[in-house]
């Protein structure tokens, strides 16, 4: 039997919006610059994903080799990704899902790595269907101390969201290190993995409660939620 779920908890990059696709292209710049034609790759990108920047910054310099330091390297990622976060779109089925659900009056959350800074670039045109969210916790709150795959994110949401159980709680995430983070939090948690995260990890489905090619398909009633109209 599905869970009962009372509240719903969303991450956002790659989840609600296509940003990832931006994350990718700034970092192929950069390689570009300074490296010999190195690659940004998928099995590189998966391991970068839901954490922190300052996390990702250290792991990329790293990586590749790159001759900066992780925050020279996140000052010249963030002069590229002022003019391209703001264009990013809602993947399918999202903005139909949290309109829906902000009507029926399901409280809802975005808990996201993104500073609260990036958070405002990328939602800046945007703005209207975020505004429907009861709650926004960033990755730069002060009652975060650890990132993705630590629980601090989801749990900070539920906090605000007023301490439902767990077990009501469903999280969305894309990333690998998001649906540990929701199962480390006790919640149950809908995972829809770009298709080269699927490709990467097969028929792993990292614990998560259900595995979903696109929000599109996500059925509100499966879990006890209002059904679309």
């Amino acid at each position: 039997m599905a869970a009962y779920i009372t509240h719903c908890i969303f991450d956002m990059d790659g989840l609600l919006l296509d940003t990832e696709r931006v994350y990718t292209e700034v970092t192929q710049q950069i390689l570009d610059k300074y490296t010999n034609g190195l690659r940004f790759t998928w099995d590189v990108k998966s391991q970068l994903m839901g954490r922190s920047g300052d996390e990702a910054a250290a792991m990329v310099v790293n990586t590749y080799n790159l001759p900066m330091t992780p925050v020279e390297y996140l000052a010249e990622t963030a002069i590229i990704q002022e003019n391209l976060f703001p264009h990013a779109k809602f993947l399918p089925g999202v903005e139909k899902l949290i309109r829906h659900l902000h009507a029926h009056n399901i409280p809802i959350a975005v808990a996201t790595s993104s500073t609260r800074a990036k958070f405002e670039l990328k939602t800046s045109l945007s703005k209207e269907v975020f505004e429907l969210f009861d709650v926004i916790i960033c990755g730069d709150d002060p009652e975060i101390k650890n990132a993705k795959p630590s629980p601090d994110l989801f749990l900070t949401a539920q906090k605000r969201l007023g301490n439902p159980s767990a077990e009501n709680c469903l999280v969305f995430e894309d990333a690998v290190n998001g649906v540990c983070a929701a199962l480390n939090a006790k919640m149950n948690v809908v995972w829809i993995p770009d298709v080269n995260i699927k490709a990467l990890t097969g028929d792993h489905d990292h614990g998560a409660t259900i595995v979903l090619g696109s929000m599109e398909d996500f059925i509100p009633e499966a879990f006890a939620l209002p059904a679309y109209k």
